[in-house]
């Protein structure tokens, strides 16, 4: 998992958004973060710079210190190899591209746009993960 600069976010890759509003956590992550398959997921909504959102473990989210239970957008299950079916509040469109980094440690991060967006489209060597 490579860094894109010097003290900045951990990358895993970039995930493309399926027709069918699916995407695919890069292996790396889902074993990072212990997500497996079957288990309920919950999204938050990321930072007004990222534009993007969290998956975290429901039992993480809800043992964290902020209230984050309260600021969730939605909940989905983990199916086979990573694929989560993102619900209408995570606002992510078929066909999108998401970078996937390391996040808060409570939820994995799905970033749409800001510097390391910038920083991540001058790395061709990231990975690219799909649903399909």
């Amino acid at each position: 998992m490579p860094r894109l600069a010097k003290g900045g976010k951990w990358i895993f890759g970039w995930v493309i958004v399926s027709s069918r509003g699916e995407i695919r956590i890069p292996p790396e992550a889902c074993a990072e973060y212990g997500f497996r398959t079957g288990e309920e997921v919950v999204l938050l909504p990321g930072s007004r710079t990222s534009r993007g959102f969290g998956i975290g473990r429901k039992a993480r989210v809800a043992g964290s210190k902020a209230p984050l239970e309260r600021k969730t957008i939605g909940r989905a299950a983990v199916g086979e190899g990573g694929r989560v079916v993102l619900p209408p509040g995570s606002g992510a469109r078929p066909g999108e591209r998401l970078l996937v980094g390391r996040g808060s440690g409570v939820a994995l991060g799905f970033i749409r746009q800001g510097s390391i967006v910038a920083a991540a489209l001058k790395h061709p060597e990231l990975p690219v993960f799909t649903a399909d």
